[in-house]
């Protein structure tokens, strides 16, 4: 009997609106015969753009992508809804006042650097153990908690005062609500606001040029998976002889040499305490495919994950 080699890399997915995220995963489970499937952050069902998807082991590597994420976005201001979104019951409408570009981009520096942000009621947030949408959906006024985010950058592409839409460029830290962000500019700007479409423009360290749509899936055509060596070149590669690939299979720590290393980071000695810095890395078989990851301190490698590549 033929031994099927299971896929294990990422497939990145320019997604349509009207599909959540849920269901492009579920696609893929089909496409790919594959129950091992999973996304690097959940897009709202009417947003589009860079949906990044692990197929078999690699959905283990997800959290070791980069993070940061960027978009492009309109606000609806003048308008406030229960949801952030134009998808909402509309709870309150206000006159939008008269703006020019410098009173909207120094309200939108107010929001750059580190800051709480609030989640929407409508969100996957859990509240006293259970989600925040299914509670607000029984009619129940929710209170999210709130969370620490980072705002890279926001940049204003285009305002137009007659209907009151705002379009900005995003650039934040994984786990921000940009319908919260809209939610939050508008309340700034004096009038209230939501957000009325949204693009993510990239994730995870890909852009909309390295996607491709799902219904591409359907057709046959299986694009090629972007390895996990390729996905994760952020990291520093280390090199195992076999000697360190039979104490890596079990599990085992073993000394780091640094001439198997290629660092990517800065590797010094601590001055307070003579101690390594923690260094995660990208652990490479002797077939050059990756076997997991690793961290390294005090010159041991602790294995973090392990991967059997070619299995």
């Amino acid at each position: 009997m033929m031994n099927l080699v299971m896929p294990c890399g990422f497939l990145i997915i320019n997604k349509v609106a009207g599909c959540s995220s849920h269901q492009c995963v579920d696609r893929i489970r089909q496409v790919y015969k594959l129950k091992r499937v999973g996304h690097g952050g959940t897009l709202d069902p009417d947003a589009t753009g860079v949906l990044t998807v692990g197929i078999g082991p690699a959905t283990r590597l997800l959290p070791y992508l980069p993070q940061k994420k960027s978009y492009t976005g309109e606000i609806q201001l003048g308008q406030v809804t229960t949801t952030d979104d134009l998808r909402g019951e509309i709870i309150s409408n206000a006159t939008v006042p008269q703006l020019n570009v410098y009173e909207i981009q120094k309200v939108l520096s107010k929001f750059i650097g580190v800051i709480q942000q609030q989640p929407p009621q409508i969100s996957a947030v859990h509240v006293n153990g259970e989600r925040s949408y299914i509670r607000a959906r029984r009619g129940e006024n929710v209170i999210t908690p709130t969370k620490v985010i980072r705002i890279y950058g926001l940049d204003l592409k285009h305002w137009e005062q007659h209907t009151g839409r705002l379009r900005i460029n995003i650039s934040c830290s994984s786990g921000t609500y940009i319908r919260s962000l809209a939610r939050d500019i508008g309340k700034a700007l004096g009038c209230g606001g939501c957000l009325s479409w949204l693009q993510r423009t990239e994730a995870q360290g890909f852009h909309l040029d390295h996607a491709v749509f799902l219904d591409t899936l359907t057709k046959g055509i299986l694009p090629k998976l972007v390895t996990p060596t390729q996905a994760l070149h952020h990291l520093s590669p280390y090199d195992l002889t076999e000697d360190e690939y039979r104490a890596w299979k079990s599990g085992r720590t073993f000394p780091f040499l640094v001439q198997h290393a290629k660092i990517n980071h800065v590797y010094r000695r601590s001055q307070d305490n003579d101690m390594k810095f923690y260094l995660d890395l990208m652990i490479i078989a002797p077939n050059d495919e990756m076997a997991g990851i690793a961290f390294m301190k005090d010159d041991i490698v602790h294995p973090k994950i392990v991967l059997s590549p070619g299995k």
